[in-house]
């Protein structure tokens, strides 16, 4: 007999996991999370097709899922925000990790020198391990 809770969508981990990271844009967000990037414009500084809207909306969908949160600071006229993984958050290093690999060493594309897979791979091991 099978087991019907794991095709029961709200009851399926994976199905979970893909409603909330499948968004455009998040795992980029993410990423330069980890990397120490905390406010709007270092988000956009490399990725040229983001939208300030799109940007904007991503970062509230993934507050509201606490993956982060931002911290106001008020300086007389000066409005600054800054966005940080939560716990929660931090927690994805695992999974954004696993992709980078899978996606380095299981994927054919541009990145064919093994010297340079070895470098970039460290590179993130740096941010996400």
């Amino acid at each position: 007999m099978e087991n019907s809770i794991i095709y029961q969508k709200d009851a399926c981990p994976i199905n979970c996991v893909n409603d909330l990271l499948s968004r455009k844009w998040v795992f980029g967000i993410m990423k330069d999370l980890f990397a120490g990037k905390k406010h709007f414009n270092e988000f956009k500084a490399d990725k040229p097709n983001l939208s300030n809207v799109v940007l904007s909306d991503t970062l509230k969908y993934l507050e509201n899922k606490e993956l982060i949160s931002k911290n106001v600071i008020e300086d007389g006229t000066k409005r600054t925000v800054e966005y940080f993984l939560t716990e929660k958050g931090r927690k994805m290093n695992k999974i954004l990790y696993e992709m980078v690999i899978f996606g380095l060493y299981e994927l054919e594309g541009d990145l064919r020198d093994e010297e340079f897979k070895e470098e970039i791979k460290k590179g993130y091991e740096e941010i996400l391990l």
